[in-house]
């Protein structure tokens, strides 16, 4: 086990055991506490108000308080470390430590068993497994969407973590579970995109059959100003940007002048030699066909077949509501 000075994502509800609240059946009876774990409970009133990624943040805090020394695995270890979660995962994963129980699932925790114990560190008094482990944990079961967005924010969180460690961590396992499929995460996973939304509308970029863009790039004007793009095609002088819906919300300032902002924006790209800028959000990502037909309409070409494969089960991975995601 390493130490880590990092501190772990907080739990966003005040929790209660079940010895401190008198009546708590009466109380959950009543709807005035909010079931999180066995035995543990939120306020209702707090609980309504989480986005569901922070409810399962909750959840696994309050597992913690049921499995004192447990090690969390999984997206249970990347709620921990901050890293993205998508929507409210079912369960809460522990890495079971052998010859403790056997894998199995019991009232909301999977308990995973492993031949050999994971590399952790302890954050907050939480024992979570590193980076690299967590990202092998997401490559090799999740969809690949899911497994680029983590593998790239562990990248991200620490320079000493390169795709080679991950590579190790896959094939050094005495699994050969979903090694295969984690192949394909690591080959691609990098620290350059700055959002989830970039790291998964790249892998639909490419599985739609579009040609590779380069990432984070800056368009200088004369004066030497510049602006720097998600994504960029130089060859046919198209940029792409993954704003997200919350952006032009009014939820962070005035909608209409984000939007004339981005208007103003795309003028001086467009005197830098840009000849168009698409925009897209999560709907156009999780529903592929929206943004294939934005990337489209400014004329970027398609060059290779799609993966029907991962764009048929984008949707569902991804668990899209729109009112959900940012």
């Amino acid at each position: 086990m390493t130490n880590s000075l990092l501190t772990a994502a907080p739990c966003p509800v005040t929790l209660i055991r079940r010895g401190d609240a008198p009546h708590s059946d009466r109380a959950v009876r009543a709807g005035e506490l909010t079931i999180v774990a066995r035995g543990v409970y939120a306020a209702t009133t707090q609980w309504r108000s989480l986005a569901p990624w922070q409810r399962y943040v909750a959840r696994v805090h309050a597992t913690a308080l049921l499995y004192p020394g447990a090690i969390f695995c999984g997206e249970s270890a990347a709620a921990l470390r901050g890293h993205p979660v998508f929507l409210e995962p079912r369960e809460v994963h522990i890495v079971a430590r052998p010859g403790a129980v056997t894998a199995r699932a019991v009232a909301g925790v999977r308990f995973h068993t492993r031949e050999r114990m994971p590399e952790h560190t302890e954050l907050a008094g939480m024992a979570v497994v590193t980076g690299p482990e967590l990202a092998v944990d997401i490559a090799r079961v999740r969809h690949n969407a899911i497994g680029l967005a983590v593998a790239g924010a562990v990248l991200s969180s620490d320079p000493t973590i390169s795709r080679d460690i991950l590579a190790a961590v896959n094939e050094g396992r005495s699994s050969s579970r979903g090694r295969r499929h984690a192949r394909w995460v690591i080959d691609r996973a990098s620290a350059v995109p700055e959002s989830t939304l970039e790291h998964v509308s790249l892998a639909v970029i490419e599985w739609l059959g579009f040609p590779e863009p380069e990432l984070q790039q800056w368009v200088r004007g004369a004066d030497g100003d510049g602006d720097r793009l998600d994504f960029l095609w130089p060859t046919w002088a198209i940029a792409g940007e993954a704003d997200g819906g919350i952006k032009y919300s009014g939820e962070l300032g005035d909608a209409r002048d984000a939007l004339h902002q981005r208007n103003v924006r795309d003028a001086r790209l467009l005197s830098r030699g840009i000849r168009a800028t698409a925009h897209w959000e999560w709907a156009d990502v999780a529903l592929s066909a929206q943004l294939k037909a934005k990337l489209l309409a400014v004329g970027l070409p398609l060059v290779r077949p799609e993966d029907t494969r991962q764009l048929r089960t984008l949707t569902a991975a991804l668990g899209y509501r729109a009112p959900n995601y940012r």
